[in-house]
């Protein structure tokens, strides 16, 4: 009899611990689910790839777009924009490394005014955003050359090297024409009355019949 309560004894307690583990791990599932429910997503809308000219020392404006769980736009999330400590970098309009703007009501946020330093080469510019406890971050690279201004200029000198071709052709089609005009209008001049024609017969001078 007492063996028997025993074992009714560990059954219940069996039963009470599985029900207690039971109640620890759902509240975790939950939270897991949360947790994956509610992630930001980052998405570069514009700067990535861009190549900026030194000699002009402005950079290409990156603009990125928090997105939620479902691809909404999330407005009122903070972004902050780093650019590299060493290297091909530059400062933003506060005189810094990095800046904080807030996304707009289509989850964008623009980092404007990055003034560059001398230094050519590939710059990444670490984005994080965040919202209400949750963070995401991505990287934007962009190239600083020098050889954008040359290419720039090389082009421009192509161009008036062009126009000067078209201009001297068109002078020369325009004096050629000139010199035509000229050689018509004194073979017309040496023309002049018509001539005296003698016809064999009865001896007649006059014009041309």
């Amino acid at each position: 009899m007492r063996s028997l309560i025993s074992l009714r004894g560990n059954g219940c307690l069996a039963v009470v611990l599985s029900c207690v583990l039971a109640l620890q791990v759902v509240p975790l599932r939950a939270q897991e689910s949360a947790a994956g429910a509610g992630k930001l997503n980052l998405v570069i809308i514009e700067g990535d790839g861009a190549i900026n000219n030194l000699k002009q020392r402005v950079a290409r404006e990156p603009i990125v777009q928090v997105e939620d769980e479902n691809h909404k736009p999330v407005a009122g999330a903070a972004v902050t924009f780093f650019l590299p400590d060493s290297g091909p970098s530059g400062t933003f309009a506060n005189g810094g490394r990095s800046t904080t703007v807030l996304t707009d009501q289509n989850g964008r946020a623009v980092a404007r005014g990055i003034k560059l330093n001398k230094v050519s080469g590939q710059m990444r510019i670490r984005v994080s955003a965040s919202f209400q406890g949750k963070t995401t971050s991505a990287f934007i690279t962009q190239t600083n050359s020098l050889a954008a201004a040359g290419a720039g200029a090389a082009a421009g000198a192509g161009i008036s090297a062009k126009l000067i071709a078209i201009i001297a052709v068109a002078a020369a089609a325009a004096a050629v024409g000139t010199v035509a005009a000229t050689r018509g209008g004194g073979g017309a001049a040496a023309a002049g009355p018509p001539a005296t024609v003698i016809t064999p017969g009865t001896p007649t001078v006059g014009g041309p019949r």
